[in-house]
């Protein structure tokens, strides 16, 4: 029987199970693989070298062949994918660029499939921002409005030559109304079967962009309320990500991800398919400045962050923090 004094201290304690690092491993319930992660990854054309992007150290615009080289070393360190964003040497208002067999972003994808072959799952961006001198995601009307349904037109285009390129998914990341089922459509009968769609189906009109619009040289003027979604808004998530869903869509997508793991949960909590997760620029800019200035420990935070992504329910993890992420779980 236990003494009068010891009635007086818990019996249970789960502390026990906290005591060293290797208890801690034994007893993780929620674990990052490499194979989880997906680099994005920026190509500009006309490149000869990479260049640095101030806004995100240690991420950089890349040549063709740097690409290249970027490709290998992510194959090497285990991850499980690469997506793509071109920048081309012209734009105009229809973002001709994308459907251009010879574009930046067809010959870029092309290179590094060459590279991997299927080694690698490869996602290049759907959409035409990077293309527009003006800098959003579709045509415009003549009062300056996106047209969502001759955008769409152009997304079937741009995803065949996406396809033909040799993408495995195609990152459809408009948020044009009917995106997915239009692009399904124009893949099947172009008899691109296998060609799947990764939908941004819950992309928030965030505040965490800027870092990437550096990265892209974007020509945006004014903002992309009109598409993207209201942080305020977690219902319209849900309808979203349910309409993708019901278009075909092979995997959805939650971007940004820390600030909406409420969507990430609700989401991987009801869908069918594969929920993924954008740890978007401003994420990752955020915490290397904060590692920079000595206020936080640079790579703790980094796995920090994306382990909570993945306990919240994600399957995919888009980061720019994917090699340094990897090196660290190996």
């Amino acid at each position: 029987m236990p003494s009068e004094a010891s009635r007086d201290f818990p019996t249970i304690r789960p502390r026990r199970l906290r005591r060293t690092a290797a208890l801690r491993r034994l007893v993780a319930e929620t674990r990052v693989h490499p194979s989880d992660l997906v680099l994005p990854l920026f190509v500009k054309e006309g490149l000869t070298e990479p260049q640095p992007i101030a806004s995100m150290p240690g991420v950089y615009q890349h040549s063709v062949d740097s690409a290249r080289k970027l490709a290998v070393e992510a194959l090497r360190a285990g991850i499980g994918g690469l997506m793509p964003f071109a920048i081309p040497a012209r734009r105009d208002a229809v973002g001709s660029g994308a459907t251009d067999p010879d574009g930046i972003l067809n010959v870029a994808t092309r290179a590094i499939r060459d590279e991997i072959h299927d080694d690698l799952v490869v996602i290049p961006d759907l959409c035409l921002d990077e293309f527009t001198d003006h800098g959003h995601c579709g045509v415009l009307r003549d009062d300056g409005t996106v047209d969502n349904d001759a955008t769409l037109e152009r997304y079937a285009e741009m995803g065949l030559c996406l396809a033909e390129s040799g993408a495995d998914l195609l990152g459809a990341s408009g948020m044009m109304d009917g995106q997915i089922g239009h692009v399904r459509g124009a893949l099947d009968e172009a008899g691109h079967t296998d060609t799947g769609l990764l939908a941004y189906a819950a992309k928030y009109a965030s505040a965490f962009y800027g870092p990437f619009r550096e990265a892209v040289d974007s020509q945006l003027k004014g903002d992309r309320r009109t598409y993207q979604q209201n942080p305020a808004n977690a219902v319209e998530a849900l309808r979203e990500i349910d309409l993708d869903i019901a278009e075909g869509a092979d995997i959805v997508m939650v971007k940004p991800g820390l600030p909406y793991l409420d969507i990430v949960a609700d989401a991987a909590e009801r869908s069918p398919v594969p929920v993924a997760v954008y740890h978007i620029s401003g994420e990752y800019a955020q915490v290397i400045a904060a590692a920079e200035r000595g206020w936080i420990d640079r790579d703790a935070a980094i796995l920090e962050s994306l382990t909570s992504i993945k306990r919240a329910g994600a399957s995919v993890i888009a980061t720019y923090a994917a090699l340094d992420a990897a090196r660290m779980l190996s």
